[in-house]
């Protein structure tokens, strides 16, 4: 059984696989099968390791949002514990074997997008604030219009340009990335679930701590593996700390550049000064409460 069949990124099914256990809810005499949907991921299996079971598939199924899933979208104690669309996740995945954690980012945005899609609708209504004139305005978004952009590094196979500076992926799935200033050869990895967690980690330890914020430096901290073959963490966070301006904006771009994701944009028009921009859609709060 489907559901959504239209939406981008699904991939069509053929037959109707038998209901697994996740997907058949029985109670007595009663009994119902929650559809499910094949939903594109944006790494299309190519940056997963041997033996990760997403290694080499190009979609995964999940099955729709129940009563099951609105429970722990509004588990007091899992919002607070901030684990609460991970538990989401991992309840709508037909495959038990792949959890958010083990997830890259992007694919695991995806499916987020998916399920919300599936069980509140593609309308997503959110706040923009304009660059301009910096005023509020009520903006309705149609999540069936994100799309997995193709950059080079994708469709590698089909012929298309390498990017400047960046060689891989290696035989790990890292990349190495040149910079321009200082020449450091910088290994990264494409995070995952894990490494997203270790980067909010670090945020709130900042915040506890009433440390200044740094976003930028922390999160190329988390995703850097070596430098010029070194890979000690307190060597490589000092050079991180005095990276050229030049060297960051390049490391930020190339690395965003291999990073399979989805992406959400939305042609915005400002209601107060008429400003028009294509702008990211911000994910609040209201994307999984639609009525909070």
């Amino acid at each position: 059984m489907r559901n959504n069949d239209e939406r981008t990124g699904a991939v069509p099914q053929v037959d109707s696989p038998a209901p697994s256990q996740e997907t058949e809810q029985r109670s007595g005499g009663l009994s119902y099968v929650a559809p499910t949907e094949f939903v594109e991921i944006p790494s299309r299996g190519r940056f997963y390791h041997e033996g990760h079971p997403l290694r080499g598939v190009s979609s995964v199924e999940i099955k729709q949002m129940t009563a099951r899933e609105e429970d722990i979208l509004t588990s007091k104690a899992l919002l607070k514990q901030g684990v609460a669309i991970d538990r989401f996740l991992q309840s709508v995945l037909v495959d038990k074997k792949i959890t958010p954690e083990n997830l890259l980012v992007g694919d695991k945005n995806a499916l987020i997008v998916a399920a919300r899609c599936s069980g509140y609708g593609n309308e997503y209504g959110t706040k923009v604030t304009c660059p301009a004139c910096q005023s509020t305005n009520d903006v309705a978004v149609d999540l069936l219009e994100a799309r997995i952009p193709r950059h080079g590094y994708v469709d590698s196979e089909a012929g298309s340009d390498a990017l400047d500076g960046v060689e891989g992926p290696t035989t790990t799935g890292n990349y190495i990335i040149t910079l321009p200033v200082t020449n450091a050869r910088v290994e990264v990895k494409l995070m995952n679930g894990r490494d997203e967690k270790a980067f909010t980690k670090r945020l709130q330890i900042r915040k506890k701590k009433k440390q200044g914020e740094a976003m930028l430096t922390d999160q190329f901290k988390t995703f850097i593996v070596s430098i010029n073959n070194v890979n000690i963490a307190k060597q490589m966070f000092q050079f991180i700390d005095n990276l050229p301006v030049r060297d960051s904006r390049f490391l930020r771009t190339a690395y965003n550049k291999i990073s399979p994701a989805i992406e959400l944009k939305h042609d915005f028009e400002c209601t107060e000064c008429g400003y028009e921009q294509e702008v990211e859609v911000p994910i609040t709060a209201q994307f999984f409460w639609p009525d909070s």
